[in-house]
């Protein structure tokens, strides 16, 4: 375990928890935030325990800590925390500090439970929390010589159960002017399997099966007119036969 001193860096979504060590340019690792257990074992597998090629997901029992962007169970937290802090970046808290995003307007009970959960269980040694609208400015603004000039932006932050525009001038948040929609992409995953479910096989307890899925073959279109064209044409030379597999556009 790395015991120098140095900045852990945790970017903890509902969905997915992004980690890695400050200086790097890409996460250490990707892993769900949430524990799991399969059917008839007592075992809680836990983070990157998920992602191994010899697990089976399928009628998993998920408990997850984060619900719409809020810390609602900490001893879940922690488990994933510890799991991604010693094991995949290892690195020792006691000589480290932790640079954690958070969404904004965190109730002040669920700050001061993220608190203990840092300092109090895990020890490190100080704490830093910031959201991501100004962090997004910022990268942006060192890569756009014209943003960085304007100081000025409006960031759209899709997450895993919620959606925040945010607008940041000169790397503040403007907080007053903030707008949240409950909306995010674990709306998309359940429509997912409501889709499949209806047309073909009951998937609807299957949430990490289909979560793969959909980071594997889903993206953001960019041309929305011209992809719905496509898929059009690709459905016409699909055999009738096999159109239940077919997602509606």
């Amino acid at each position: 375990m790395t015991g120098g001193s140095g900045v852990v860096v945790l970017d903890n979504g509902g969905g997915l928890l992004k980690a890695g060590v400050g200086g790097d340019m890409n996460p250490t690792a990707v892993v769900p935030n949430c524990m799991a257990k399969p059917p008839g074992s007592k075992k809680w597998l836990v983070a990157d325990q998920l992602q191994a090629q010899d697990v089976d997901v399928t009628g998993m029992t998920l408990r997850r800590p984060i619900d719409r962007g809020y810390l609602i169970n900490q001893e879940v937290q922690r488990e994933v925390w510890e799991r991604v802090i010693r094991n995949l970046l290892q690195v020792d808290p006691n000589n480290s500090s932790l640079l954690l995003v958070e969404p904004q307007f965190n109730p002040p009970a669920l700050q001061h439970a993220t608190d203990e959960l840092v300092f109090e269980e895990l020890g490190f040694k100080s704490l830093c929390v910031a959201d991501a609208p100004s962090l997004v400015h910022l990268y942006e603004a060192s890569r756009q010589p014209s943003l960085f000039r304007a100081q000025c932006s409006l960031v759209v932050d899709c997450g895993f159960s919620f959606t925040h525009a945010s607008p940041v001038l000169q790397n503040f948040t403007l907080n007053y002017a903030v707008r949240r929609m409950d909306l995010g992409g674990k709306a998309l995953t359940n429509y997912l399997k409501e889709l499949i479910s209806y047309r073909s096989l009951n998937v609807m307890d299957e949430t990490l099966l289909i979560d793969d899925a959909k980071e594997k073959l889903c993206f953001v279109s960019l041309d929305v007119p011209g992809d719905l064209r496509l898929a059009r044409s690709v459905a016409i030379l699909i055999p009738p036969h096999m159109d239940t597999c077919l997602p509606i556009v």
